[in-house]
């Protein structure tokens, strides 16, 4: 199942930053991440089979806080 949900991400400095964390989900195979540095916040489309903490352990790694908004 398709899931779509939106995180609000602290700590990013730059658009770079959002190019990052989107290089990374879609490397830990999300279907699609679209992060804004300007809003703040990623909204990523997945298959459950990757679970949200996987996804925020994930952005973590790279530095950034992640919360959840909607899902």
């Amino acid at each position: 199942m398709i899931k779509i949900i939106k995180l609000k991400i602290e700590g990013m400095h730059c658009t770079s930053c959002a190019i990052n964390i989107d290089g990374e989900l879609e490397d830990l195979g999300v279907l699609r991440a679209n992060t804004s540095y300007a809003k703040g916040v990623t909204e990523i489309e997945y298959d459950e089979m990757i679970s949200l903490a996987k996804i925020q352990e994930s952005i973590k790694k790279l530095g950034y806080q992640s919360t959840l908004v909607s899902k």
